[in-house]
C-alpha cells in the first residue's frame, strides 16, 4: 500500500532548476492525501505566476504515477506567504553596505542585450539627479565596467577595507580591477557568490543614496547572493525587443519573484535606430517586446533606448554617453528612466556626502 512517505521520497527527485533544490527541501510540498490509490499533492509555490508552475505539476504527476498502487494523481497549487518566503530566503546584510540607503540591481535573462551599458548610464543619470551614487560591477564572469569607465588603477586598502575608485562623481568597484586584461574567468557557483559578497562587504562604500549593481546575465547563484545580502533591492530588467530575449527575461522575472525580490521596471534596449538622413525609425530587432513583457507581468516599462552610436563609442572610449552627451536624445531617455526609478523606488538624497 502506498504511503505519504513514498510519495514524498519520489517528490525529492524534482529539483527547481533555478534554486537548485528539490521541492521537499524547499518546503513546497504542503500536503499529501491518499485515498484508495488516488493521490492528491498540494504544492505551495513561491509565486502562482511562475512559468515553472505547469512543469512542476507535470513532473509531480509523472513521478507519482510511477509508484506501485497509484491509480490517479491530482495536484493543487497554492502560493507561499510572505513570511514563508522570508524564511526560505533569509537576508544576511553585510557591513560594507550598512550606510547605503537604496539598491538597484540591473539584470537580464541573457547576455548580449546591453545590460552593462544600461547599468553604467543609469547610474550616471541617477547621479545627475543630485544623488550620491555607487556602481558595483558584480558581473564577475565578464567585468567590463573598468573599460567602459576608463579605469585602470587598482583600489587601495584602508583599515582592512577596499576603497572604491571614484570617477564621474560616482564610487566604483569591479572585480575587473584585480585581473589581467585577457585573463579568463572559469568559476564555479560557490566562488562566484563568495566574491560577490566580498565586493559588498569588504568595500568602504560609505554614505550612498543609491548603489547600482550590475549583475551577471542569466539566473543562478549571483542573484541568490544578492537576495540574501542586500536589503530591499529593486531590480531593473533589461531586454531587447525580439522574442528570443523575452523568453529568457521571463525566466529571470520568475526567479526574482520566487526570491521575493521587487522588480521595479523593464528597460527595452536597442529598440530602434534613427536613420541619419531621413530620420526614419527602423526597428532592427522587432518592436514591442518590452511593452509585451510589461503587460504580461504587470511590471512598468521604464523606457526604450535606441541603438545609438554614441553609446557604443562611449563604452569603448571610457567616457559614457550620459557624461559626454547627457542632453542628447538618448541621454534624455536615460534621464526619464532614472526619474521613474526615483519615483517608483522612493530613492531620495538622505546620505551625507
Amino acid at each position: 500500500m502506498i504511503s505519504a512517505f513514498d510519495v514524498k521520497e519520489a517528490l525529492k527527485t524534482i529539483v527547481d532548476p533555478e534554486l537548485k533544490r528539490n521541492l521537499v527541501d524547499l518546503k513546497m510540498v504542503r500536503d499529501i492525501d491518499i485515498q484508495d490509490g488516488h493521490v492528491k499533492v498540494t504544492l505551495a509555490l513561491t509565486t502562482l505566476g511562475c512559468p515553472m508552475k505547469k512543469k512542476f505539476v507535470e513532473n509531480v504527476k509523472e513521478v507519482v504515477a510511477k509508484l506501485p498502487g497509484v491509480k490517479s494523481t491530482e495536484v493543487e497549487v497554492t502560493a507561499m506567504s510572505r513570511e514563508e518566503l522570508d524564511k526560505l530566503f533569509p537576508k544576511h546584510p553585510l557591513k560594507g553596505i550598512e550606510r547605503v540607503s537604496h539598491f538597484v540591481a540591473v539584470a537580464s535573462g541573457k547576455g548580449g542585450v546591453g545590460k552593462t551599458t544600461v547599468a553604467v548610464n543609469l547610474a550616471l543619470a541617477l547621479a545627475r539627479e543630485n544623488l550620491n551614487v555607487g556602481l558595483l560591477d558584480a558581473d564577475v564572469y565578464g567585468p567590463s565596467i573598468p573599460t567602459m569607465l576608463g579605469l585602470m588603477d587598482r583600489p587601495r586598502a584602508e583599515s582592512g577595507m577596499l576603497l572604491p575608485l571614484e570617477k564621474f562623481g560616482m564610487k566604483i568597484m569591479s572585480f575587473g580591477f584585480f585581473i589581467e586584461g585577457k585573463q579568463a574567468l572559469i568559476w564555479r557557483g560557490p566562488l562566484v557568490s563568495k566574491t560577490l559578497k566580498q565586493l559588498l562587504d569588504d568595500v568602504m562604500w560609505g554614505d550612498l543614496d543609491c548603489l547600482v549593481v550590475d549583475l551577471p546575465p542569466g539566473t543562478g547563484d549571483p542573484s541568490i547572493t544578492v537576495a540574501q545580502s542586500i536589503p530591499s533591492v529593486s531590480v531593473v530588467m533589461v531586454t531587447t525587443p525580439q522574442e528570443v530575449a523575452l523568453a529568457d527575461v521571463r525566466k529571470a522575472v520568475c526567479m526574482f519573484r520566487d526570491m521575493n525580490i521587487r522588480i521595479a521596471g523593464i528597460v527595452e534596449n536597442m529598440s530602434y535606430f534613427i536613420h541619419g538622413d531621413s530620420e526614419e525609425r527602423i526597428e532592427i530587432f522587432g518592436s514591442g517586446g518590452g511593452a509585451t513583457l510589461s503587460r504580461e507581468s504587470g511590471i512598468p516599462l521604464l523606457g526604450s533606448i535606441p541603438i545609438d552610436l554614441g553609446l557604443r563609442k562611449g563604452g569603448d572610449s571610457g567616457i559614457p554617453l550620459m557624461y559626454d552627451a547627457p542632453n542628447s536624445d538618448t541621454g534624455e531617455v536615460f534621464k526619464g528612466i532614472a526619474r521613474k526609478m526615483i519615483s517608483l523606488s522612493a530613492i531620495s538624497r538622505k546620505a551625507v556626502a
